[in-house]
């Protein structure tokens, strides 16, 4: 009974389970887990590390995107001509899904809903776009269970008073997949629209999948610089969607879908540019690109904004959103 209620339970605001999925998924114990907090002063300046290249990012195609509420997350399936190029492998995109948190419950103010914390404070969301390994992988499926599997943008996310026009393509049709199951197409739109504008700094290091099985197969890529949403936005991502499958059950919101940072356990977060040229705002949109990341290992991308002090809250969770 405890795997099926963990099994169950696990995704939404129930905060004391993460320290449980260990029990049933032993790789969330591992040693290489994922998110982690970012102590800038700790990370190592890597200078042979490029500007991430999206591939195809800015090529939608002619079919629709698909929007899902698979009851832990809003997720988007990508199209295979996209990617991310160089890495030591070609990464082919699979999806991109939010992590968010709660401005309040019960009239009760919470912090922001980041995975990736910088140090110490976490934004309003987070953005991740996955990529599964395609020259040594046929599919995602048997990517994510092995090491160097896949590859992660992480988006921090803010709040301004703008409307992103990017997120909106996205935000626009959460009111039609507010039940777990439901799925709706969207018109295609330029991708990497949803990138911040220096896609040159950021950190890297080697992690896992933040939900479980938390298999330790990523290259993690977590932007310095983040996006903007409006208020109200934000505000629609965390009220809109719910949990359970359909109107008329007791419905649980879908909101607060965060795991807590993870300890380091020794390992190198390295960063793309030095301390001293660390940026300290955001960006209300988009983001274009040079060049590539670099290989297995790790990077870093300073910088904090407005940010939450994090997780005095409810260190939320989530399921396999990826």
């Amino acid at each position: 009974m405890i795997i099926f209620s963990l099994r169950f339970n696990i995704g939404f605001h129930f905060s004391p389970l993460q320290a449980q999925w260990p029990e049933v998924f032993p790789h969330c114990g591992g040693t290489e887990q994922s998110p982690i907090n970012v102590e800038t002063s700790q990370v190592q300046h890597d200078p042979s590390l490029t500007p991430v290249q999206p591939l195809g990012y800015n090529q939608p195609g002619n079919n629709p995107f698909t929007l899902t509420n698979n009851g832990h997350t809003v997720e988007m399936s990508l199209p295979v001509w996209m990617g991310v190029g160089g890495l030591p492998w070609h990464f082919t995109a699979a999806q991109l899904h939010l992590h968010w948190g709660s401005s309040e419950v019960n009239g009760v103010a919470r912090t922001g809903g980041s995975e990736h914390t910088i140090n110490g404070h976490c934004s309003a969301a987070e953005l991740h776009i996955v990529h599964y390994n395609s020259d040594v992988y046929p599919n995602i499926s048997t990517a994510r269970t092995e090491r160097n599997g896949l590859a992660v943008l992480g988006v921090l996310i803010e709040t301004g008073d703008e409307t992103n026009s990017a997120f909106a393509n996205i935000f626009n049709y959460l009111g039609r997949i507010r039940y777990k199951g439901q799925r709706v197409s969207i018109p295609a739109f330029d991708v990497g629209s949803l990138l911040p504008n220096d896609l040159g700094r950021f950190f890297r290091y080697n992690g896992s999948l933040t939900t479980p099985p938390c298999y330790q197969s990523v290259l993690w890529t977590v932007f310095s610089e983040k996006v903007k949403v409006s208020h109200a936005q934000l505000r629609k991502l965390e009220t809109v969607l719910f949990s359970n499958e359909k109107e008329g059950l007791d419905s649980v919101p879908l909101r607060d879908n965060h795991r807590e940072p993870q300890a380091l356990n020794g390992r190198l977060v390295l960063a793309s540019f030095t301390a001293g040229q660390c940026s300290t705002f955001t960006r209300f949109h988009k983001g274009k690109s040079d060049e590539p990341w670099q290989h297995g290992r790790e990077e870093l991308g300073l910088n904090t904004v407005r940010s939450f002090l994090c997780h005095s809250v409810s260190p939320r969770l989530k399921s396999l959103s990826l």
